[in-house]
């Protein structure tokens, strides 16, 4: 029996349920309504993005004509009645958005659970490789989420953006920065970067900061956390742990990209960590297999990395046991990174993060590793800086901030034992409070160099522009 149809049990029992409020039973309609008309994932999306394939060509003729062709079509009813239901009063958006994030849960589900099953059975022979690649791709193409109506939402604001100012369709389309700026207060996440494209949405994503610039001035101080890995060692569980966020977690789930959540610091905090927002980043999870074999996903992972953390005050390099030799290909590319940073004078912290370690004197014991680990780090520094033609750059403490002692944090299994069944570890939650409270007082010492938000908005378009033009991080 569904949990839903188990509501009059609860009240029975003097539960209170959620349906009962007209806000729910409103947001819940309007979900539906949406999700009610999505018969194939893979068609629904292709339908709804059609003829936006090509809007990052480079030639100005050609995205001109194609923000023509854009403003021609009239906009599909799905996305009507997402912008119709996201501009209702606050409570009852919250209740849409989470219904049609469910709705859309239930959807993908079904569909790449089937997938799942063939791509299985067809793996067993090796002779089905493009079989296998086909199934990888339409795996891709059938996730859908929310972030895919709200990345449509920018992508008919930027093209409405081409029309003349006094076009009704332009002044209709005006409010929707507006709205996500308040989305983004309201605690939901903002995607910063098209995983699918691998672009950001620059007038897109700027017109937003600006406005949410505009709804918190003069308190609009920030500081940036990021996090990096490979995909699957529990970046976002970390994050929705240490600070009671909800990124989307599930193993191998297609998300791409990034996303960013504003976080609104407590005024007798404020003085601790020195801003009035904490502004998280969670990226895709690097060097997956699946993207691998689709199309060039160790450009992306690279692009991707020293965008997040260019951008970032703090960041959080998260390593699983079992796979800490993949990362190190990552901080390779970071390294480079960051040595061009220091151009601009910035010189980030870093922070390594070791999940799945069952040893409780961890920290103590690997003080041999971490010790390799910086004998590595400064190799690759030496490497890079060669390349670059910076030799004064001698060691990674040169380039980032990193110390042996403290920047590193080992973290338990989440399970005791194999889930579904198993209890969430206890001491999870401890090593990552006291991860977390380091991390307070990193963001503490940055003293005042945390940007406001409209420094940090374009912080991103330079250093987005910077990565698009530069070939340095592709010649690993």
């Amino acid at each position: 029996m569904s949990v839903e149809r188990m509501a009059d049990v609860a009240h029975e029992l003097g539960i209170g349920v959620d349906e009962d409020f007209p806000e729910c039973q409103n947001g819940k309609e309007k979900a539906d309504a949406i999700t009610a008309e999505i018969k194939d994932i893979f068609k629904y999306k292709e339908k709804q993005s059609e003829n936006i394939e090509n809007y990052k060509s480079n030639l100005k003729m050609k995205k001109e004509e194609l923000r023509q062709k854009q403003n021609s079509y009239a906009m599909s009813d799905g996305m009507k009645r997402f912008i119709t239901a996201i501009s209702s009063p606050e409570r009852e958006r919250g209740y849409f958005l989470k219904w049609m994030r469910m709705n859309l849960d239930d959807l993908s589900r079904v569909k790449l659970s089937g997938l799942r099953a063939i791509s299985k059975e067809k793996s067993k022979d090796s002779e089905n490789k493009n079989e296998i690649k086909e199934i990888d791709q339409q795996l891709s193409n059938s996730s859908l989420g929310v972030e895919h109506f709200f990345r449509e939402m920018g992508q008919i604001y930027e093209a409405s953006l081409s029309l003349p100012e006094s076009n009704p369709s332009r002044q209709q389309l005006q409010h929707l920065p507006k709205l996500c700026a308040q989305l983004l207060l309201d605690g939901f996440p903002l995607e910063l970067v098209d995983g699918d494209a691998s672009n950001i949405p620059l007038r897109w994503v700027s017109d937003v900061l600006y406005q949410l610039n505009d709804l918190v001035s003069p308190k609009n101080k920030i500081v940036v956390v990021t996090v990096l890995g490979v995909q699957s060692t529990g970046k976002s569980t970390l994050l929705n742990t240490m600070f009671g966020v909800q990124f989307a977690v599930s193993s191998g789930r297609c998300t791409r990209g990034a996303f960013m959540l504003l976080i609104k610091v407590n005024e007798d905090f404020r003085n601790v960590l020195n801003c009035d927002f904490m502004v998280i980043i969670d990226t895709e999870g690097l060097k997956s297999p699946d993207l691998a074999q689709l199309d060039n996903s160790h450009e992306h992972d690279n692009e991707l990395a020293t965008l997040v953390v260019g951008l970032s005050d703090v960041t959080i390099i998260n390593i699983s046991m079992e796979n800490s030799t993949e990362m190190k290909d990552i901080l390779q590319i970071v390294v480079h990174a960051f040595l061009r940073m220091t151009e601009v004078g910035k010189k980030p912290r870093c922070q390594f993060v070791h999940q799945n370690v069952s040893d409780v004197s961890a920290h103590g014991k690997n003080l041999r590793d971490r010790k390799l680990l910086l004998e590595q780090l400064n190799e690759m520094t030496q490497a890079a800086a060669k390349m670059e033609k910076k030799e004064k750059n001698k060691k990674f403490t040169d380039v980032m901030e990193y110390d042996l002692d403290t920047g590193n944090c080992y973290i338990p299994g989440l399970w005791n034992g194999n889930p579904p069944m198993a209890p969430v570890n206890a001491g999870y939650s401890e090593a990552v409070y006291e991860f977390k409270k380091n991390i307070i007082q990193l963001l503490g010492k940055c003293g005042s160099t945390s940007n406001n938000i409209l420094e940090f908005r374009e912080w991103i378009t330079s250093l987005w522009n910077a990565v698009k033009h530069e070939n340095f991080i592709f010649s690993f």
